[in-house]
């Protein structure tokens, strides 16, 4: 059977194997205390990281072997700084601090607290690590407190900083959160099929080839904006009005449903930035001729409550094209209808995404992976799972502009960013690997990467 990246002629170095396949051992939720190692302390509730900022202990975006947050957990249950040798992160009163890893002040009692979770709690007391409460209309503030949390606040990951992994299984045995997809962020605007309004399309177009190349070079997420017009639902950025080659909706999606039905080993995303009507979005995915056919509805397969499917079987039962809307299922009710009655899945329910920018088109980037999805009305942590449901995750590697220049040096770093950065701040691996301009700075060799290993 072929792959979905078998189009793809890259290479793996053995560096990059390697750097994927390390100890320490997992923690699972059965360990009363994590074995020793490097580790992230990872809050429960937004997937940020305690970072030490001068001697303040903050939750920080998640920066990797950057910015002092990782830490060696000891025998004795100290976590010392891995930048600070001999400085262990303790606290002072009610306040998270550095130490001196010698003080009383640097040990914790280390128990579990369900979900993979610990909590650090002052020996011979109630008071925890925890992250303060938020204030209405804000985020968590940053500096972590010691007190008397209880619940999420008080719950923490110690996520390895270099997990254990396993061979990938066979592609047909592998679920679907087990699988790295390459994926096109803008996928229509490429000059080719369609794009932006005039200049942007002739300077900073996302893509540099169609959808149907893209498919044959292995593109299988395609991330698209849709917009509502008198004519139905088109595909362009922020205006229609001066797109010099408008393209339906339903003409990219019938080129995806032709390709799979052509192709039956194969699966495709579709994810839609979504500015269209439930109405106009359903009587344009109607035009699609064997759309029903290929449709994959996780909500119908008990998703939710078995985990996703693996590849054989989703190519078994014909069920490979999966399309999401980054629409709220609760604007579409108070409308009267929602997407997911035809079909059209709601991303937040199903997937976690990391912000989606790395920063302007040229100059300095921000590599941190940090959530889409938190922000003073919305908490969905990269980290967030369910019993027996592991959330796909999408991750985002692009900059305000696809500076052509600047996207070929990104995606070259693609590989290193998602195992050190994005990987351990969502505790699972990339489902989808979104860039501008794939044809440059082979992204496609991470994916590669990506696919030779699970997790636990």
């Amino acid at each position: 059977m072929r792959t979905p990246h078998a189009l793809l002629a890259t290479t793996v170095s053995a560096a990059a194997l390697a750097a994927a396949v390390v100890a320490p051992a997992p923690v699972s939720a059965a360990d009363a205390v994590p074995p020793p190692g490097t580790y992230y302390v990872q809050s429960a509730v937004t997937g940020l990281n305690a970072a030490d900022r001068s001697g303040a202990v903050e939750q920080h975006r998640p920066r990797g072997d950057e910015d002092r947050q990782q830490w060696n957990l000891r025998a004795d249950g100290t976590l010392e700084s891995a930048d600070s040798p001999g400085t262990c992160l303790g606290r002072t009163g009610d306040l998270a601090r550095t130490v001196p890893c010698a003080s009383p002040d640097a040990r914790w009692e280390i128990g579990p607290a369900g979900a993979d979770r610990f909590t650090l709690a002052v020996p011979g007391t109630g008071h925890r690590l925890t992250v303060a409460p938020k204030p209405s209309g804000a985020n968590h503030p940053a500096p972590l407190a010691v007190g008397t949390g209880t619940g999420d606040l008080a719950g923490w990951y110690l996520t390895p900083a270099d997990p254990v992994t396993r061979a990938a299984p066979p592609w047909e045995r592998r679920t679907l959160d087990q699988v790295t997809f390459l994926t096109a962020h803008n996928a229509y605007a490429n000059g080719v099929d369609g794009g932006f309004a005039p200049p942007f399309i002739d300077l900073f177009p996302n893509q540099n080839r169609g959808i149907d190349r893209q498919l044959a070079d292995g593109v299988r997420g395609f991330m698209m904006d849709v917009h509502q017009t008198p004519d139905g639902a088109i595909l362009c950025h922020n205006s229609c009005t001066l797109v010099r080659r408008p393209v339906a909706l339903w003409v990219g999606l019938q080129r995806m449903v032709d390709f799979l039905r052509a192709r039956p080993d194969q699966f495709v995303t579709v994810f839609l930035e979504d500015y269209v009507d439930p109405g106009v979005l359903r009587a344009e995915l109607a035009r699609v001729q064997g759309l029903s056919e290929v449709l994959y509805r996780p909500d119908r397969t008990g998703v939710r409550e078995n985990g996703w499917p693996a590849m054989g079987e989703l190519a078994a039962a014909g069920q490979r094209l999966l399309i999401f809307t980054d629409r709220s299922r609760a604007a579409d009710r108070a409308a009267g209808l929602t997407r997911d009655t035809f079909g059209v899945m709601y991303q937040r329910e199903w997937t976690v995404e990391n912000h989606w920018s790395m920063g302007p088109g040229v100059g300095t980037s921000d590599w941190s992976c940090y959530s889409r999805w938190y922000d003073a009305g919305t908490n969905i942590p990269l980290t967030r799972t369910e019993p027996g449901f592991r959330p796909l995750f999408v991750m985002n590697h692009f900059r305000d502009a696809a500076v052509a220049s600047t996207a070929g040096t990104d995606n070259a770093k693609l590989a290193d960013r998602a195992r050190r950065f994005c990987q351990p701040a969502a505790r699972k691996k990339p489902t989808y690997l979104a860039v501008d301009r794939y044809d440059l700075g082979d992204p496609a060799s991470a994916v590669t990467a990506l696919n030779t290993y699970v997790l636990p």
